[in-house]
């Protein structure tokens, strides 16, 4: 797995009132294989960024997320969670109950240089949401975020430049068998590596004692977005059976209620965001 940045971990520790605990952070980030100078420089950026204030030093010190009160929502970090809707169409469709209707859905766009910034906008937008280029300025995917695109393209005052189709007959390369295109246009044994990766996390019992159940928590939750966050979610008639994806889902699912359950009460949020997203 790759090494988890350290900010991460800083916000994978903030607790429901927006604190986070010195020595609770260098304890868990010393278990994830992070030096003290690591945290410290770390500390000192997010203050610096004004994303963090700090009140006293080192293990003694606490910090708080900038502009949040007791009781207040503080927002989710960098990529602790997936969007929430991104994560239970994917259980819903490990369940079956998203079944592909066997429609593709294509975007093309014209955007003249002077508009870049606009383009690359919408184009991080479509492959964000799935969807594989094909050629230059056109996307596929099996998936039906048409009004998502449209409502980012018209954000972008680029509705004119946006073209939506569907249809059941798509060819790329002379390649036209669904499951064979799934394999052409999108890297499904990287995706599936980085699910093994979280399955593999998910299904190793964590050491016993606060610090270490942290620790896996906080890798857990990385591990899981990254295999999540480059995942298109294509149908299952499209993938490979069994799919790892699957099977890794439901083992974190499994690995987030045992850590759940023995979070303490003022636990990091992190457990209540995961909780609420694998509902």
């Amino acid at each position: 797995m790759s090494a988890i940045p350290t900010r991460m971990v800083v916000h994978a520790l903030v607790r429901e009132d927006g604190t986070v605990a010195g020595e609770e952070l260098y304890e868990v980030a010393a278990l994830l294989g992070m030096t003290d100078q690591q945290v410290r420089l770390c500390v000192k950026r997010l203050v610096t960024e004004g994303r963090f204030t700090v009140e006293g030093r080192g293990r003694r010190a606490v910090l708080r997320l900038a502009g949040v009160g007791a009781g207040a929502e503080p927002g989710a970090g960098p990529a602790l969670v997936p969007e929430v809707e991104f994560v239970r169409h994917a259980y819903r469709q490990d369940r079956g109950l998203e079944p592909w209707d066997g429609l593709w859905h294509a975007f093309a766009f014209a955007v003249p240089e002077s508009a870049r910034a606009a383009r690359d906008s919408l184009r991080d937008a479509l492959t964000g949401l799935g969807a594989a280029p094909v050629q230059g300025g056109l996307y596929v995917t099996p998936n039906a975020i048409g009004p998502y695109v449209r409502a980012h393209a018209s954000d972008l005052d680029l509705s004119e430049a946006l073209t939506c189709l569907s249809t059941r007959d798509l060819a790329v390369g002379g390649t036209s068998d669904p499951r064979a295109l799934a394999e052409r246009l999108w890297p499904l044994p990287e995706i599936a590596e980085r699910y093994g990766e979280l399955r593999a996390l998910a299904e190793r019992p964590a050491e016993p004692g606060l610090p270490a159940g942290l620790a896996h928590a906080v890798a857990l939750a990385a591990a899981f977005s990254a295999a999540m966050l480059p995942d298109p979610l294509l149908p299952p008639e499209l993938l490979p059976q069994p799919w790892p994806g699957a099977t890794a889902r439901a083992a974190a699912s499994e690995a987030w209620a045992r850590l759940g359950a023995a979070a303490p009460a003022t636990g990091p949020r992190l457990f209540r965001l995961y909780g609420e997203a694998l509902a």
